[in-house]
């Protein structure tokens, strides 16, 4: 199983990369390539060659390559291999300590989670691009997550709890960034991060996660900001992406929360 978690990790690595590519280059007025996101043979960014499947390989390829396109000779961005990393380390951070037994239950969970996961990562790579958190990938997201909650709510008799824990994660996560978006016209927060956090509400689900979840992104954004300012690396009206570290404390939250949570209450008491 975790062999079979590494290829699936480096297998949609490579597909993020080029979805999230694609997605951005057939959005752009003028999409010289008539790119779509699922037809065509992939292309180098710079000379448009088409890739060959030794050219395609996750992380090797990049690697025999010394990182530069075999037929124009320009830098491949660090970007494609370091996606194809990290999505195979979540994958298997989440194999390793995932919360659940591996019943059916547990088991169909794990698919949908990896999917999540999957979206994660490509919006992580938009907003850190292009500051943006597209709806083509939230939407879905909203869906999967209320899919997975139908599921567990038909098939595995998760009850009334279920639903409710659902009600309560939306309203604080989604219902909190609402009102933030209103009170700052969108200064301070997107729609895009409203949308999203729909979807994360209902997969946390509950106050106690959501809640911890704004905190860690709330803590990592205060101490990333300070320190890029402190170092005239960042202006003090200059924005950086939330939505990565809504995902991330996400991550955190989903595979670790509990034990936190548990660890903090008899901490308090």
């Amino acid at each position: 199983m975790l062999i079979i978690t590494v290829f699936l990790g480096l297998a949609f690595g490579s597909f993020i990369n080029a979805y999230v590519w694609r997605s951005y280059q057939s959005q752009k007025k003028k999409n010289k390539d008539k790119l779509s996101v699922w037809n065509g043979r992939s292309i180098c960014p710079e000379c448009r060659h088409t890739l060959s499947a030794i050219d395609l390989i996750p992380i090797v390829s990049w690697i025999m390559l010394g990182g530069k396109c075999r037929y124009c000779k320009k830098p491949i961005s660090i970007q494609y291999p370091l996606v194809e990393l990290s999505t195979t380390l979540l994958f298997i951070l989440s194999y390793v300590y995932w919360p659940l037994n591996f019943t059916n239950e547990g088991i169909t969970l794990f698919v949908f989670w990896l999917i999540f996961l999957v979206g994660f990562m490509m919006l992580m790579i938009y907003d850190f691009r292009w500051r943006l958190l597209p709806n083509r990938i939230v939407m879905p997201l909203v869906f999967l997550a209320i899919v997975q909650l139908v599921v567990q709510l038909i098939f595995f008799n998760a009850g009334l709890s279920l639903l409710l824990s659902a009600f309560w994660g939306i309203l604080f996560s989604a219902g909190l960034f609402y009102g933030i978006f209103i009170i700052s016209n969108g200064a301070w927060i997107g729609g895009g991060d409203v949308k999203l956090a729909i979807a994360l509400g209902i997969l946390l689900g509950g106050p106690m996660k959501v809640l911890l979840m704004i905190f860690l992104a709330s803590f990592v954004g205060s101490i990333i900001s300070i320190t890029l300012i402190a170092t005239k690396k960042l202006k003090q009206n200059s924005l950086i992406p939330f939505g990565p570290l809504l995902i991330l404390s996400t991550i955190v939250c989903y595979l670790f929360g509990t034990g936190i949570i548990n660890w903090y209450k008899n901490f308090i008491f």
